[in-house]
């Protein structure tokens, strides 16, 4: 029985030392461009979001990288999708839209709007609800916040 147990002891050791690599998407440090001045507008809680995002591309500054400048708009809006027969709110959706400008010395070289929504369900409690909303806002906003990324890595392929 101790074979067994050593034999796989050393399978999970071999396991955890060799994982597989995993890399979030956009911690390369080697961008072959540089996100320069960002102008916010609008819902100071999703530019907090996306701002913490694009800190990872503000911090490689080159002189000879391509310089993106943006300027970001976003606004949030909570909608009640159903109610109970009393009237009261069953199920809330949380749309989060941003538009977003890539410029640069030349001039705008793009402009776009993305919308994105989530339905969730009320709670009695309102802290509950509070930190489930919280949690969903931070999901769409760093899910645009990867679109604008995108945008900008796709902007320099061309």
């Amino acid at each position: 029985m101790t074979k067994f147990l050593i034999k796989i002891s050393f399978l999970s050791l071999i396991l955890i030392v060799t994982s597989c690599g995993y890399n979030p998407m956009f911690t390369q440090k080697n961008y072959n461009f540089e996100v320069g001045e960002v102008i916010f507008n609008g819902e100071k809680e999703i530019n907090k979001i996306i701002e913490n995002k694009l800190n990872i591309i503000q911090k490689n500054k080159s002189v000879d990288k391509k310089r993106y400048n943006l300027n970001i708009f976003s606004e949030k809006k909570r909608n009640i999708v159903s109610k109970d027969s009393k009237g009261d709110p069953l199920k809330y959706e949380m749309i989060i839209a941003i538009e977003y400008k890539i410029s640069n010395n030349e001039g705008i070289l793009l402009e776009r709007e993305i919308k994105k929504s989530n339905i969730y369900n009320n709670d009695n409690d309102l802290f509950e609800l509070a930190q489930s909303e919280k949690i969903i806002m931070d999901n769409i906003s760093g899910s645009l916040s990867d679109n604008i990324i995108s945008s900008i890595i796709n902007l320099y392929d061309n």
